[in-house]
């Protein structure tokens, strides 16, 4: 399968600091994804949203886009990259400026890269990309931004990505700074843009549940590394390493006769490890002399999912073809009858 957007050996530091492990994998064009990076604050999420976006260099490894490599791009590629690979973000109000109305931000991608003949095109462009997000052309255009909800913003957003017909969204948080009412419309709009229109997603959150309801698969991220990856409804279902399943347990639950949180968890600064073992054994209730020794590799669990985690030693450890195939929707999976892709940190 040929790869959309794939990820080389791919690390980040800022100095001594290092906000991201190597890191390997890839998104198929053959059908649109929803795949989710999730892991607690801190944990790489937004480096590795920004590296997939181009705004920062790797510091090590390859960003491939289309098979050709970000940093050895032409002008005319680079531009057609940023056409073809848009942001969402966090916080809508940063993108905005408050002097200009709103149109502002939705007429600038259509003269940049030409997407309409006449005034009249483009009105009618615009309007048709905020039909697509829910919101009203009438009661949106012609005002300034501090006029508008930060759930309005935040769709107003989604419609310039949609403009571009992209091929590849990366949203990163887009509803964690909006009421929990319009979280849900949100997402359910991100999730029709990439059945629609064929745009693969790639959702960067810490919120499980929103990453389960939507997501075809997922990467669980820890200090910088990849630590458990695979088909969502597995991954949360049936999470296989312990930090996965310490985030499942903080999910609140309905049922109020039930403990919230039930994983107990260490704390984070007992000294149980160096730097040669796993990230995570600090915090592990099942941690092990092994995992103060060496760094656990990544391991196959089953079909369509690895856990960083001796506890599944034994298990078959990840090949370079595991590394390089790419995510698939939850229909392109149903219908081979097989799991979804891999993605995993390089040892």
């Amino acid at each position: 399968m040929t790869a959309l957007i794939e990820l080389n050996n791919v690390n980040k530091m800022f100095g001594a600091f290092t906000a991201l492990e190597p890191i390997t994998f890839s998104l198929g064009d053959a059908a649109p994804t929803m795949t989710a990076i999730a892991g607690e604050s801190g944990s790489g999420k937004t480096t590795l949203a920004r590296i997939l976006l181009g705004f920062i260099p790797p510091t090590a490894g390859q960003v491939i886009y289309r098979g050709k490599d970000l940093a050895t791009m032409t002008a005319t590629e680079k531009r057609q990259f940023r056409r073809e690979v848009q942001p969402v973000f966090q916080d809508p109000f940063d993108v905005f400026n408050p002097f200009y109305r709103v149109d502002h931000v939705l007429q600038t991608p259509v003269r940049r890269y030409k997407l309409a003949a006449s005034r009249s095109e483009e009105r009618k462009l615009i309007e048709d990309a905020l039909s697509r997000v829910g919101l009203r052309p009438q009661d949106t255009l012609g005002r300034y931004p501090h006029q508008l909800s930060g759930g309005q913003r935040q769709r107003i957003m989604v419609a310039r990505a949609v403009l571009l017909r992209p091929q590849i969204i990366v949203a990163d948080e887009p509803v964690s700074m909006v009421d929990a009412s319009l979280r849900a419309t949100i997402l359910d709009e991100l999730r029709t843009l990439n059945r629609n229109l064929d745009i693969s997603i790639i959702y960067i959150t810490h919120d499980l549940t929103t990453a389960f309801q939507i997501c075809d698969n997922i990467l669980v991220l820890y200090k910088g590394q990849v630590v458990e990856a695979g088909a969502v409804e597995k991954v949360i279902g049936d999470p296989r390493h312990p930090y996965t399943q310490l985030l499942v347990s903080s999910i609140p639950l309905p049922d109020l006769s039930q403990k919230w949180g039930a994983l107990d968890a260490r704390p984070a600064d007992d000294g149980t490890v160096g730097t040669g073992g796993c990230r995570f054994a600090p915090r592990c209730p099942h941690v092990m002399d092994g995992c103060v020794r060496a760094e656990p590799p990544p391991l196959r669990t089953d079909e369509d999912r690895f856990s960083r985690c001796l506890l599944h030693e034994g298990a078959p450890p990840m090949t370079e073809t595991d590394v390089a195939s790419s995510f698939r929707s939850r229909e392109a999976t149903a219908a081979s009858g097989s799991g979804a892709g891999a993605a995993l940190n390089r040892q």
